[in-house]
């Protein structure tokens, strides 16, 4: 699967292929985000399927390094796909998991439906 770029709810949206090298730090990131601005998206997609295990440990800071690019660029993202077996796993996964998803920069959605709804729901609120 190709990278595409769609609206939902009136935002410019890039989904990252799922197949592919797991990003694994900020430089990786940073190509993410070229790409998504030569789509002029704000809101990046990432399948759950380009992050490799050391992403969700959090004490391996890779999830902090990679996040930290797309908030500090205005990039806002989200996590496409199943994280239960790690939110499972550890107590800190789940609680960056539900701070993460009160916010409006990063998100962990199950499924592009989910995203959708919230990227709907957004619509008549001030995205930024």
């Amino acid at each position: 699967m190709t990278p595409i770029s769609k609206t939902f709810g009136g935002v410019r949206v890039f989904e990252c292929a799922s197949e592919g090298p797991a990003l694994q730090n900020d430089r990786d990131a940073l190509e993410l985000i070229t790409a998504a601005w030569e789509n002029r998206a704000n809101f990046l997609v990432i399948p759950v399927e380009r992050l490799g295990e050391d992403f969700f440990r959090l004490r391996t800071r890779i999830a902090g390094e990679i996040l930290q690019k797309f908030v500090t660029y205005k990039l806002r993202v989200a996590i496409v796909g199943d994280v239960s077996h790690y939110v499972t796993e550890s107590d800190s996964f789940r609680d960056f998991v539900y701070e993460s998803n009160r916010g409006n920069q990063i998100w962990f959605v199950r499924n592009q439906g989910e995203l959708e709804q919230r990227l709907g729901s957004q619509n008549t609120s001030t995205i930024v």
